[in-house]
């Protein structure tokens, strides 16, 4: 597929994430009223789209909790500021096994395995615009933790997502996860045409090196839309990329916890140098409207 750079481009904050960043930068949001806040104010500096997850408020560690979710939720929609709300849907699938020579039984004090419904309970219950579905099976580089998403689970979780009238972000960790992700929309699991997610350098799946990420470009089918992110010192070089390469960003502390050397970011500071970055290649920042109307997407009002 030739490359075809997008003149116009929305861009994604993945406002907390779930990894183990919370005691890294204060900058990192942990409460509900903290994450929405960090959400809100991405918003303000132009991301169109929040990518959010949820954390116990004391502690920083990732959470599952409805309540959490629920206020979250809320406080984002009641905002006055108009942004799309895209939940994840990847906790619940962790599994870490014991050491080489005895992986069984599974370390209790990070495996967290539920199935599909579980999975997406905070989904049916806050109806998002959009959540993520990890397609795919991959090793971390967190002890011997490996993000487990079988074709069944996979299946199981499309059909409920597109059941309940959200748009699935289909997140690729390497090319076998897309091609699994166009295995989903022939079986008419997904709908077409696809949001896909490029995830690069997240070890160990797909390098963030130039050819790799051309490699993953070219195997999205040309009516699917696209978006791409890569980890640290890369994040900014890959709002260039996505954008050269035809697709949409992603910037954040999920992703990323630095502005410059030994600066710390805020949300809002890396969407404002993202938006920087694709006006000054002579793109046009989509609003969270334009985005709906381009996605397809329908606008969810607070339920308190």
């Amino acid at each position: 597929m030739p490359l075809q750079m997008s003149r116009e481009v929305f861009i994604t904050c993945a406002v907390t994430g779930s990894g183990a960043t919370q005691d890294r930068s204060p900058h990192v949001p942990r409460a509900p009223a903290e994450i929405a806040a960090s959400a809100i104010e991405a918003a303000r500096a132009g991301a169109a789209i929040v990518h959010c997850h949820v954390r116990e408020p004391d502690t920083g560690a990732p959470s599952r909790r409805l309540d959490l979710y629920r206020e979250l939720t809320d406080r984002i929609r009641s905002a006055d500021v108009d942004v799309v709300l895209n939940l994840t849907a990847g906790m619940g699938g962790d599994m870490v096994f014991g050491d080489p020579e005895s992986p069984l039984p599974l370390n209790p004090a990070g495996t967290d395995m539920i199935g599909a419904t579980a999975r997406l309970a905070h989904v049916a219950e806050c109806l998002p615009e959009i959540c993520t579905l990890d397609c795919g099976t991959m090793n971390f580089a967190e002890a011997d933790y490996v993000m487990t998403n079988t074709p069944g689970m996979l299946r199981a979780m499309g059909r409920q997502i597109t059941a309940l009238g959200v748009r699935p972000e289909i997140e690729c960790f390497d090319t076998g996860h897309l091609w699994f992700a166009r295995e989903l929309v022939r079986e008419s699991v997904l709908e077409a045409p696809a949001l896909v997610q490029l995830c690069m350098g997240v070890p160990w799946g797909a390098p963030d090196d130039l050819p790799t990420f051309l490699a993953m470009v070219g195997n999205v089918p040309p009516d699917w839309v696209f978006s791409a992110f890569s980890l640290g010192r890369n994040q900014m070089a890959y709002v260039a990329a996505a954008i050269l390469a035809g697709g949409h960003v992603r910037v954040g502390l999920e992703d990323n916890l630095w502005l410059g050397k030994g600066q710390l970011a805020t949300n809002a500071q890396l969407v404002e140098r993202a938006v920087t970055i694709a006006e000054a290649m002579g793109a046009r920042v989509l609003t969270a409207p334009e985005v709906r109307a381009k996605l397809g997407l329908t606008k969810r009002t607070p339920t308190r």
